[in-house]
């Protein structure tokens, strides 16, 4: 992966791989994956790879993709119910529904790379995700205030969610994942255990979308019988 490159091209699973290694871990995710498009650690990574694995696998539907931009466009009233004003997301929406437009006109990989690694594009499309995340967390503060440690939801949003560069913790990935409607696999190579852990966020559901989390970071990975 190339310095300046906030979302890589698809390399072979083989690059994650420390040569000559026997960790079962890592035997097991090459028997199960097939390719890993790396995301830049910079404190984003979850929303980057979350929102490019989405985009890039509906890129080809264009149902899918006007459903999202509905969805983006729509998530206006979520913004304002949450209390943000329309003017500190008005301008972060604009570039999302350019890049999902630009998705639409061309169908391309290509064309999805290029945007998701121009800074502002890239980050702005991020910081959107966020905004969401927050006001997600806001509306559904009966229940996702029993899983933050801070002095109230709000709090948590302002100081944790909201700000770029925070890492996301499981009550993120969930609260993004309810407000996009997309199932998410997570492949952990945390841990001491032998094995790989696997977490599918909301519970339940068939993920569209397989992340993996090794040291506080994600990548996007792509399951062997879809290459």
């Amino acid at each position: 992966m190339e310095d300046c490159s906030l979302v890589s091209c698809i390399e072979d699973i083989s690059s994650l791989l420390p040569e000559g290694t026997l960790s079962p871990k890592y035997q097991d995710l090459g028997r199960q994956f097939s390719a890993v498009r790396k995301v830049y650690g910079d404190g984003n990574c979850f929303y980057r790879a979350i929102c490019f694995a989405h985009l890039e696998l509906i890129l080809h539907n264009p149902r899918a993709l006007q459903r999202f931009k509905d969805q983006v466009i729509q998530s206006v009233k979520v913004l304002i119910s949450a209390g943000f004003e329309e003017a500190s997301f008005d301008h972060l929406q604009s570039t999302v529904l350019h890049v999902v437009d630009q998705c639409i006109a061309a169908q391309h990989e290509d064309v999805l790379l290029r945007l998701f690694n121009e800074q502002i594009i890239s980050d702005s499309f991020v910081q959107f995700l966020r905004l969401l995340t927050s006001a997600h967390l806001q509306i559904h503060e009966d229940f996702f205030c029993n899983f933050v440690e801070a002095p109230d939801l709000k709090v948590y949003c302002r100081q944790e969610v909201e700000v770029m560069a925070m890492e996301c913790d499981h009550v993120d990935i969930l609260a993004l994942s309810q407000a996009l409607d997309v199932g998410i696999h997570i492949v952990s190579m945390e841990g001491n255990e032998q094995q790989l852990v696997h977490h599918v966020i909301p519970e339940g559901v068939d993920p569209s979308v397989h992340l993996l989390y090794q040291a506080s970071h994600y990548n996007i990975l792509y399951q062997r019988t879809r290459l």
